[in-house]
């Protein structure tokens, strides 16, 4: 008789070396975009940047991680997901170099350009790359994934700072960030399998996924609340810089930010993983958004650590949850993963606008309490789109359209019959 306890064990020891590169390549994933607002009082007389040009350090590689996105697919059936997120990840570690010798503004908005390439395949690619390798504990691996996108955001904020403050220049607070990168490199080269890709056409067409509403709904939600992430990057330090906080102590209150995302996104997956309906606990990241960026707007000086924390535990949550949900819909990881890439695509084009509009409401109302009021209804409005994320509703959601008049036909009750 096979040994299917030996059979489980063999397949979990070949994932241990995949798991140690999910925690490398995805503490990589967001230092780049934190290391910025905390050195924002260095950078800015340096480079003659305005407040809305510093917001295109966070725009321009959002924008990227959209629109390449929706070639995640296409990228990973022509060239395999190994080579892509090998490639991306020398990508993220050049550009990060490059900022050691940055001297102006559209130098740094390049290097930016850069790493939101290699950032947008990976992120592209990877969650296919989770979903076929974990499909026994799909919440854990996403989860600790999205843990460690998150706690790398912490890293940057708290680290970056303190390097700058240390050698003197804002340049080598920002450039020591290629050192993970390489070392993300190294280990991706030897954890993730040869051969690791979608067979051409293996994938849902991206514009079969893209006429399904349910597409779209997933990208207008992942893309508002992701709206929330990128200012709070950009902007939570500078507005207490504002307040008269000084760079190292606005790089930690980012850090403790960050910090509580890691921790709600690797445990709010394992908390919904014996519940096929995950709304309930997006429901509760959105109050715990709600309550963070309403204390930032109405009394940021009564509790910035509680506020910060609220957020960032919501924000975290809600990402590795959707991301989680946006897998559950379909059974086979390329289409899932396809999903996913698509949903990230649109959501971060959503998203990546969002620090340049608090921006221009700074300048046109003096403050940032606009920008953060702005996030508080955008989350009202994505706790309503959530309630059509039933589960009972992925099949005829994600069905063609013979297929999903067939799904609905199923889930009708039997029609009444009136006996004489």
């Amino acid at each position: 008789m096979p040994n299917g306890g030996g059979d489980a064990t063999v397949r979990d020891a070949r994932r241990w070396p995949l798991l140690v590169a999910v925690v490398l390549v995805g503490l990589n994933l967001r230092p780049f975009l934190t290391a910025v607002g905390p050195l924002a009082g260095g950078i800015r007389p340096d480079t003659g940047m305005t407040l809305q040009a510093l917001a295109s350090l966070t725009l321009v590689p959002m924008l990227l991680m959209g629109l390449l996105a929706f070639l995640g697919p296409a990228v990973e059936a022509a060239v395999g997901a190994r080579r892509a997120v090998v490639a991306s990840l020398a990508l993220l570690a050049l550009g990060s170099l490059l900022r050691l010798a940055a001297g102006s503004a559209a130098g740094l908005v390049g290097t930016a350009a850069l790493i939101g390439l290699g950032v947008a395949v990976i992120q592209a690619v990877f969650p296919g790359i989770l979903k076929r390798h974990f499909p026994d504990r799909l919440p854990l691996a996403m989860g600790l994934y999205s843990a460690m996108l998150m706690g790398g955001g912490a890293v940057g904020a708290q680290l970056s700072p303190l390097i700058a403050a240390a050698t003197g220049s804002w340049r080598v607070g920002l450039g020591w960030l290629g050192l993970p990168a390489l070392a993300a490199l190294a280990v991706a080269l030897v954890a993730i399998p040869k051969g690791e890709t979608s067979a051409p056409g293996e994938a849902l067409p991206v514009g079969r996924l893209l006429r399904r509403p349910r597409t779209w709904l997933l990208m207008a939600s992942f893309g508002l609340v992701n709206g929330g992430y990128s200012t709070v990057v950009a902007w939570l330090s500078p507005f207490y810089q504002d307040h008269g906080w000084a760079a190292a102590a606005s790089g930690r209150l980012l850090a403790a930010m960050a910090a509580s995302q890691a921790v709600a996104a690797l445990l709010c997956p394992l908390l919904a993983r014996r519940h096929r309906d995950r709304r309930p606990w997006l429901w509760l990241t959105m109050a715990l958004q709600a309550v963070g960026f309403a204390g930032l707007a109405a009394a940021p000086a009564a509790a910035p650590l509680l506020w910060a924390c609220c957020a960032g535990a919501g924000l975290g949550g809600c990402f590795a949850l959707t991301l989680v949900v946006a897998l559950d819909h379909l059974p086979r990881p390329a289409d899932a993963g396809a999903l996913a890439a698509l949903m990230q695509g649109g959501g971060f084009l959503i998203a990546g606008t969002a620090p340049w509009v608090v921006a221009v409401l700074h300048d046109r109302t003096g403050g940032f309490a606009a920008g953060w009021m702005l996030h508080l209804a955008e989350i009202g409005l994505v706790a309503g789109l959530t309630l059509r994320l039933r589960p009972d509703s992925y099949r005829a959601a994600m069905a063609s359209p013979p297929d999903r008049a067939r799904a609905r036909r199923a889930e009708a009750p039997p029609p009444c019959t009136l006996r004489s």
